[in-house]
């Protein structure tokens, strides 16, 4: 899949997820707050653009809509701060971690991986990106989601426990990051289920309005 920024073309490389990024999510599933980020991954294949339908997947019943901020990266490195964090931004957009919670909940009984919950096809929609420069405020990006017109989920990043320069920078401890990366930067609270035939959205003042049908 590409990506088109400011007529900068990516190709998508790795889609790095983070969980647990607002307390309020962690609280309404019962987690703890994580000490440190809590880092997954799903493959390129999950991603799925705009004007595409999200098919409701076979393996699972409680399909649930996790609204979030999506990074773009576009350069190749090891970033150690976070001036250096910011400058590897290409484009900010929204995206959805879609999450079988029923096959999780399962998994994490048997302190099995999530690959099963999380990464399947299509599991990671993601809208078009803006592109990315100062003075751009990464801490204060308002977004919300609705389902069938209602409000479901409203966020803001200057919630998040690790901010995205925070993010890029501890992702880049263990990974070598390149262009056409993408992180899911974290949900906040107020997800739930979707059904066939539903029409989900994404939108921010900043960054613009996404859509997708569910069947």
């Amino acid at each position: 899949m590409e990506f088109i920024v400011e007529s900068e073309t990516y190709y998508a490389n790795r889609v790095f997820c983070i969980g647990r990024n607002y307390i309020k999510h962690a609280e309404e599933l019962n987690n703890e707050i994580p000490a440190s980020p809590v880092v997954f991954l799903k493959p390129a294949g999950s991603l799925l653009t705009t004007g595409e339908k999200i098919l409701f997947p076979s393996h699972g019943r409680e399909l649930h809509h996790e609204a979030e901020i999506v990074i773009l990266l576009g350069r190749e490195g090891k970033p150690t701060n976070s001036e250096e964090a910011r400058t590897f931004i290409a484009g900010v957009s929204l995206g959805l971690d879609l999450t079988l919670r029923d096959v999780q909940a399962h998994l994490k009984q048997k302190s099995l991986p999530w690959e099963k919950a999380k990464a399947f096809e299509k599991s990671a929609p993601v809208g078009n990106f803006h592109g990315y420069s100062d003075p751009f405020d990464l801490e204060n990006i308002e977004f919300s989601c609705h389902v069938n017109n209602n409000l479901k989920q409203k966020g803001n990043s200057k919630n998040m426990i690790y901010s995205i320069p925070k993010l890029i920078i501890e992702l880049a401890k263990i990974w070598h990051l390149k262009p056409g990366d993408l992180i899911f930067t974290g949900t906040p609270s107020g997800v739930g289920p979707l059904f066939r035939k539903d029409t989900i959205s994404l939108s921010s003042p900043y960054i613009g309005t996404f859509s997708w049908e569910i069947e």
